[in-house]
């Protein structure tokens, strides 16, 4: 329950903000549509009720202690949170929120694809995107749920497995003169690979016969740049078969030697064990575990 001790009238927190920001009593008084002795009367108001100094009073010139100059910018995180919840149940009164990190590649890729049927089978709920390339703490996050690639390790969540991912070796058409014989025949082209799964190409080199080996190969932070870093020749790159069923079909990537391998995670969708039941995070996993096994 929350204690209303502390909890300050909206006018008090209005009028110590306005004085903080524009440096008089008089410039908040005008903003406010105020007299100069109502905010004055205001400011009197808090430091009552919460039992010490918050101005230095000096001849006509207000000025905030350091502690309260902390505890304005406090009090400001807090009034603009009040205004964007008005904001979203304006835009949305019959609804809600759901606010969703995602990955890039999942998130445009497979998410994106089917987002408009969610959008027609419920209407009242706004979904909200932000792209997260880890995982994060929900407690001090705004976020509802998070899609998730890798393994069941983010502690604190549930977990509603979406999809494996299974790896292909591809490059160019024209990268390669001539057909690999073997799998370790990949090292003397330039490999490409994600800084985030550096061990992808030992693994693809151990699952065709070629164990104990870490090669070096130029980094990119996400799939995409990766994807068109092969289709310009830079070399041969590991990527998703999900994400580069269009660039196979095409011509523009083709695969370099044997089938895709399985890869070390999954992706999942997650949320935080200890969250309040919310109408709009329901809606959104039941749709998404139907589109799952569609």
């Amino acid at each position: 329950m929350l204690s209303r001790r502390y909890l300050p009238s909206m006018p008090s927190l209005l009028a110590l903000e306005a004085v903080e920001r524009l440096g008089s009593a008089s410039a908040a008084a005008e903003e406010l549509n105020l007299t100069q002795s109502a905010i004055s009367r205001q400011l009197q108001v808090l430091e009552g009720q919460l039992g010490l100094g918050l101005i230095i009073r000096d001849k006509h010139r207000l000025r905030l202690t350091p502690a309260a100059q902390d505890y304005c910018r406090e009090i400001r995180r807090a009034l603009q949170a009040l205004n964007q919840a008005s904001l979203t149940l304006r835009a949305n009164p019959n609804g809600g929120t759901l606010n969703l990190a995602i990955l890039p590649a999942f998130g445009m890729h497979w998410l994106a694809p089917r987002l408009a049927r969610f959008a027609a089978q419920h209407p009242e709920v706004t979904v909200n995107l932000s792209t997260r390339l880890q995982p994060f703490d929900f407690a001090i996050s705004h976020f509802d749920a998070a899609i998730h690639y890798g393994r069941q390790d983010w502690s604190g969540v549930d977990y509603l497995p979406l999809m494996a991912e299974d790896l292909l070796a591809v490059s160019f058409p024209g990268l390669l003169k001539t057909p690999l014989a073997s799998a370790d025949d990949i090292l003397s082209y330039p490999l490409l690979q994600l800084e985030s799964r550096t061990g992808d190409w030992g693994r693809w080199l151990a699952h065709h016969g070629t164990p104990n080996q870490r090669p070096p190969a130029m980094l990119f932070d996400q799939f995409a740049t990766m994807t068109q870093g092969a289709i310009h020749g830079l070399g041969v790159a590991l990527l998703p078969l999900f994400l580069i069923e269009r660039e196979l079909t095409e011509n523009r990537l083709t695969p370099v030697f044997g089938p895709a391998i399985p890869s070390l995670g999954s992706y999942y969708l997650v949320w935080p064990k200890d969250a309040v039941p919310r109408g709009p995070l329901a809606s959104f996993r039941n749709w998404i575990a139907a589109e799952r096994d569609a």
